[in-house]
């Protein structure tokens, strides 16, 4: 890869990486990750404001990690990044999953001192 080059996609992951550098807007995507839902289901998930909800998938839907789909007056919400994705699935296995005390991460990441 061309220098150019590698510095535009060095950018284009950086903006990537800060849009998921959020608590809130990880929370969601791990709560779409692999099923769509509502702003009421998701405020009610995270127990985030409905209007906070609403203001981080805005954000969300216009980077192109989340689509919409209306069923009557319900919007329904659903990741649809493969980066994002797969990212989410890294992050679920390590942060999230009943067994991911950080036993496989680093000691200084998982912010455990032996």
């Amino acid at each position: 890869m061309d220098q150019k080059a590698l510095e535009e996609n060095a950018e284009d992951a950086a903006q990537f990486l800060k849009m998921l550098a959020s608590g809130p807007r990880l929370m969601l995507m791990c709560h779409m990750w692999d099923t769509e839902c509502s702003v009421g289901d998701l405020a009610e998930k995270t127990g985030m404001r409905m209007p906070t909800v609403s203001q981080q998938l805005s954000l969300l839907r216009s980077q192109g990690l989340v689509e919409t789909r209306r069923e009557g007056t319900t919007i329904h919400y659903r990741l649809v990044s493969a980066a994002a994705a797969q990212i989410m699935a890294v992050l679920y296995q390590n942060f999230c999953a009943d067994d991911a005390a950080g036993a496989d991460m680093p000691v200084a990441v998982a912010g455990r001192h032996k």
